[in-house]
Formats: structure tokens, C-alpha cells, sequence
């Protein structure tokens, strides 16, 4: 693995994702910025939608940032309007770069096909061609996909270890796959799955629920 390029930019970041719709069940600590991961929907409905968006707005924080997850049908289906619902003050990253007190950071909720997901793509070419847009000089990378082997329980995408590999980003920030949350720190990128709910057991009727709290990085 390659170094990260230098850095002397200083930034603390609380990361979460995966909330799933519960997100009113997380009690937050004042910070600078706040990074949801992805999967802010449990069903991908608008009212769930709508109550995130009101609640990320009362937080914290004074940067407020957030992707979609495969969970979030509704962003995927009602891209225009949602972009027009949300608040001033939130940005949403769909394949994008923002630059942030010097720190560019990009977002994507690109992830491995699951049948009647959103935002999903198969593995091979045409998951790779959605990693491939990720610039090459960013400092943050956020992904609801984690990466081949880092933090996700066996089931990341290689295509994107592979660019994480070769861009080296001082963070990149995921979740998707519940039971790998936590910190990596290897070749100079510190890698965080923010999932913070359970893995539900639908078929015993037990839901979604916050199992675990933000992370906090500095960069």
C-alpha cells in the first residue's frame, strides 16, 4: 500500500450510518461535523426521509453531511425532489466532491446488487465504473459500501479496496454491513464502519433499533 499524500488540515468528525430510521433514538455530542454513511430509511419511504431531514437539521453540528444507502429507495426514485426538500445547512453527496475548510471530500451510495435495493450495482465492470468517477486527490471518502476485507464481516466490494488502494484518502468513512463497525488504520487512511443498528430478525418481529453509538475521528 502507498502512503497518504501529507496532510495539515484539522477537522473532528462524528460518523454514523445505518440508522435505519431510528436515528431519534441516537443522543449526540456537540462537534464540528456530522457524516451519516448511508441507509437513513428502513423502508425507503418519505415520511422516513422527512423526519431525518428534520432531525439532522436540529443537531449539533456546523457541517452536516450525508449519502444514501441501499435501503434509501425513495432518494433513488425522487432524485430532483429530493434535493428541493432539504434544508439549508445539509449537504447531500450523490457522486460529488465538497470542499469543506480546505478538505474535499466525496460521497457515493454506490453498493453490490441486492435485488430491489437502491442504488446497487453487479459486481465487475459495472460497480467498478461507479468507483472509478472517485477523484483522485480527495481527502475524505465516503461510501455506504465498505471495502474487500476491511470492516465488513467478509462481504466489501474488491473494486473498491482496489481504488481506496490507489487514491489513499486520510479517511474513508462506510458502514452497510452492521457487525463490522469500528476503526482500521492501515497505509495511512483511517477506515470507520459507522453502522450503529442491530442486524433485525424480522421473521421473530425484532426491528431496527440503535445498538451503539457515533464515531469520532480528527483529520
Amino acid at each position: 500500500m502507498k502512503p497518504s499524500k501529507t496532510f495539515n488540515k484539522t477537522m473532528d468528525i462524528t460518523v454514523i450510518g445505518d440508522t435505519h430510521g431510528c436515528h431519534r433514538q441516537l443522543d449526540l455530542q456537540p462537534g464540528e461535523m456530522l457524516i451519516h454513511t448511508g441507509d437513513i430509511t428502513a423502508y425507503g419511504l418519505e415520511h422516513e426521509f422527512l423526519d431525518f431531514l428534520d432531525w439532522m437539521e436540529a443537531q449539533p453540528f456546523k457541517y452536516k453531511l450525508f449519502v444514501a444507502g441501499n435501503h434509501d429507495l425513495y432518494l433513488q426514485n425522487n432524485k430532483e425532489l429530493v434535493r428541493a426538500l432539504i434544508p439549508d445547512g445539509i449537504i447531500y453527496l450523490e457522486n460529488e466532491v465538497v470542499k469543506i475548510k480546505k478538505l474535499k471530500i466525496y460521497g457515493t451510495p454506490a453498493s453490490l446488487f441486492q435485488a430491489g435495493m437502491a442504488f446497487n450495482f453487479h459486481p465487475g465492470q459495472e460497480i467498478k465504473k461507479e468507483w472509478d468517477k472517485i477523484p483522485g486527490n480527495i481527502d475524505v471518502l465516503i461510501t455506504h459500501m465498505p471495502p474487500k476485507g476491511i470492516l465488513d464481516n467478509g462481504s466489501g466490494c474488491p473494486q473498491l479496496l482496489e481504488k481506496v488502494d490507489r487514491i489513499r484518502p486520510k479517511l474513508h468513512l462506510f458502514g452497510h454491513i452492521h457487525e463490522g463497525h469500528g476503526k482500521y488504520e492501515g497505509g495511512g487512511t483511517t477506515f470507520c464502519n459507522a453502522a450503529v443498528s442491530n442486524s433485525p430478525d424480522f421473521v421473530r418481529e425484532a426491528g431496527y433499533k440503535i445498538e451503539r453509538g457515533g464515531l469520532r475521528v480528527k483529520v
